[in-house]
């Protein structure tokens, strides 16, 4: 693989109107329509799509005045829930490629993918592959820039939306940043932007172009060398691997899941089932590493038509078992009743997660001392040794 391939290895994925996309996915009476998530005649815009954005219509602006310029924008009720499974499923795709995924928000997050470069190709590869699994798996479309720091990734998100790759090597940063106003740059909010503009540096060049030392003695010492690193895209700060903060009054990390898309669609009970095994015994290795368990396990099922539905089942004591998981998700989807119903994505998902040492498990009259819980531990220490395929369920060979 070329060093130039290998000097691009951070990407800065972002979802393109992504409250917007995601209430509209079910909607194709409205794939022709401005639409805006947002609350009541008081509230404000939470998302618009782009078509609504041709209106000037933009988030976080009062609802009264998106419905002036607008008025037959369509306005669609939030459904919180349904944005943080999305994100959930999404930001579990960015993990199949790399564990350096630092998430900023339900919609954006940093990866580091040069681990991943031997395996997945260069980082536009990755890239692309990443946008087509979205797209393919949830029906909405994402950006991503492509570039050697975080902050010239960033930049690159933005200029490749909607659904576009953009890609900055080292040798292009200059030309790329130097045009843009400072106020773009990552991290300059409108304070810094005007503080910057009163001192006469309006553009990246500008701002380039000023000696660190002139910058450090007219913003300050630390702020002036950051801003250096910014104008100059040679930021070295690390992507940290990184849950999302809480949503919406929630709790981080209130669930840990995985799904995956078949190849062709399928109505074989037996190739579904061993799919479900397959996911269940990642979800709960991810627990177990987490040190946590959970009660409700849920099932997602995506048929050919992209019609979604749920199902869940709340256990007994929280577990992070794997066969139990399976056993959970498997009763779920013989409970649909489905007979040629073609299925094009399943998934699994744990709730209502806590701490694994605040679970007690129930002791049953003739079990075995040693069962399932210390098989699964005993198989995450070899694959921790000896990597992922090295223990895996019989039913999975091949």
């Amino acid at each position: 693989m070329s060093e130039a391939s290998l000097a691009c290895p951070i990407l800065h994925v972002d979802m393109d109107a992504f409250y917007a996309s995601v209430a509209t996915r079910d909607r194709p009476d409205l794939a022709d329509q401005p639409v805006v998530v947002g609350g009541g005649s008081r509230g404000v815009v939470l998302s618009a799509n782009y078509l609504a954005r041709q209106y000037g219509l933009q988030s976080a602006m009062p609802m009264t005045r998106a419905r002036r310029l607008c008025p037959r924008a369509v306005v669609v009720a939030p459904d919180f829930d349904t944005f943080s499974m999305v994100s959930g499923s999404v930001i579990e795709t960015f993990r199949r490629v790399t564990p350096l995924v630092e998430v900023l928000s339900l919609d954006e997050a940093f990866l580091d993918v040069r681990g991943a470069t031997r395996r997945l190709g260069t980082p536009r590869q990755i890239a692309e592959n990443l946008r087509a699994v979205v797209h393919d798996e949830q029906g909405i479309t994402c950006s991503v820039g492509v570039a050697a720091s975080p902050s010239v990734a960033k930049l690159g998100s933005k200029r490749a939306k909607p659904d576009g790759v953009v890609v900055v090597p080292p040798d292009e940063v200059a030309a790329f940043l130097h045009p843009l106003d400072v106020g773009e740059l990552y991290g300059v909010g409108e304070k810094t932007r005007a503080m910057l503009h009163r001192l006469g540096l309006v553009t990246v060049g500008d701002l380039a172009r000023t000696p660190v030392r002139t910058l450090r003695r007219a913003v300050g010492h630390h702020l002036g060398g950051h801003l250096h690193e910014l104008a100059w895209g040679t930021d070295e700060r690390p992507v940290v691997a990184r849950h999302a903060p809480a949503f919406f009054g929630g709790e981080p990390d209130q669930s840990m899941g995985a799904q995956e898309t078949f190849g062709r669609d399928t109505d074989d009970r037996e190739v579904i089932v061993r799919e479900l095994l397959r996911l269940a015994a990642r979800v709960g290795r991810r627990m177990r590493v987490a040190g946590v368990a959970g009660r409700t396990v849920t099932l997602t099922v995506r048929f050919a038509d992209f019609t979604t539905i749920t199902r869940s089942r709340t256990l007994s004591e929280a577990t992070d078992v794997t066969v139990e998981i399976h056993r959970a998700v498997t009763r779920l989807y013989d409970a649909l009743g489905l007979q040629r119903a073609r299925v094009r994505l399943v998934g699994v998902r744990v709730e209502g997660l806590l701490p694994r040492d605040q679970v007690h498990r129930q002791l049953v009259l003739g079990e075995r001392e040693h069962g399932w819980p210390e098989a699964d531990r005993a198989v995450d220490r070899a694959t921790h040794r000896f990597g992922g395929a090295a223990v895996r369920p019989a039913s999975l060979l091949g």
